[in-house]
């Protein structure tokens, strides 16, 4: 992994918000951005931050995978996990593509900082896997990559949205069973602890600092139809309410940033799409429509190519 206080130059970061199947519009993104540096992009960003959709692929950036390769895990399995009924279905299907995809690698085969961002359910605090101890804010003589739990585990932890997935319990190297529920609960938009981690326990120079922020868009909602059933119209209600409950936790995430961290240099990639056709949730299982949202990521790239070049290249 890049040591930080070794280099001279530009120090990159990339965060990728949560937001379920809302991720193809990431991985647009990602797929021009990947393009222009011509190369996998754990071999360009320095720290790649992810919570839920956004720990799945920043977690396989972080080990290696291009963009490709990334959106052919979301294509097979994606729809296959949202159009489950029961949280035990969703939560076990995902389990079985971390496995797949992860087998048992732990934190330590990174090739690139990462965090990936959970939310423990008893205390309400975030709990952030990372593979480097120069990531630790403190407790460094204890420090373990990932706390010794499995890259599988950490982002099925990161992505249990609570209630509609189950809450995950892992069980760090110390042997402490930790309750685990979606990191957006607490960071959606995880650039915020990004740039604390490079700025804090990294010692990176706020000038040195090159922020690519990438949302999922934003949406109008899908509405129950005349004829819906009640209980599919009171299902469709909660999940309006977790998707507004994100989204706000979210923009109040980005307003810190350019509060707290106005200097440091950031491009922020979340267009809005108000068109009716473009209604979608995070459950989405359409992959039509799923590859619309891919498109629309990629057109984002490109209303941000200028300033992504002069980050970048």
């Amino acid at each position: 992994m890049t040591d930080s206080k070794q280099r001279i130059g530009p120090y990159r970061i990339l965060s990728l918000d949560g937001g379920g199947a809302k991720g193809f519009y990431t991985l647009g993104v990602l797929a021009e951005i990947e393009g222009l540096v011509g190369c996998r992009l754990h071999e360009k960003f320095d720290l790649v931050f992810g919570t839920s959709t956004g720990a799945i692929i920043a977690s396989m950036i972080a080990v290696g995978m291009s963009v490709d390769e990334i959106h052919m895990h979301y294509k097979t399995y994606v729809p296959e996990i949202m159009r489950l009924k029961t949280p035990e279905q969703k939560s076990a299907k995902l389990a079985a593509l971390a496995k797949e995809i992860f087998n048992d690698q732990k934190f330590d085969a990174v090739k690139t900082a990462v965090g990936i961002v959970t939310t423990k359910w008893a205390i309400e605090r975030p709990m952030i896997f990372k593979g480097s101890m120069e990531q630790a804010h403190g407790r460094k003589g204890t420090f373990l990559p990932g706390f010794g739990v499995t890259i599988g585990d950490a982002v099925q932890a990161s992505c249990s949205a609570y209630p509609f997935f189950s809450p995950k319990t892992i069980t760090t190297a110390d042997g402490d069973e930790v309750e685990l529920v979606d990191g957006g609960y607490c960071a959606n938009n995880p650039t915020l602890y990004a740039i604390a981690d490079a700025t804090g326990s990294l010692n990176v120079p706020r000038q040195y600092l090159r922020v690519v922020s990438i949302g999922v868009g934003i949406y109008p909602s899908p509405k129950p139809s005349l004829f819906s059933k009640m209980w599919w119209a009171k299902y469709l209600l909660s999940v309006q309410l977790l998707q507004k409950t994100l989204e706000i936790n979210t923009q109040s995430m980005d307003q810190l940033r350019t509060i707290l961290f106005k200097d440091v240099p950031t491009v922020r990639v979340n267009d809005t799409f108000e068109q009716p056709e473009m209604a979608t949730d995070l459950f989405e299982h359409d992959l039509k429509k799923l590859n619309i949202l891919r498109q629309r990521g990629r057109e984002s790239y490109a209303n941000n190519e200028a300033t992504l070049k002069k980050f970048l290249l």
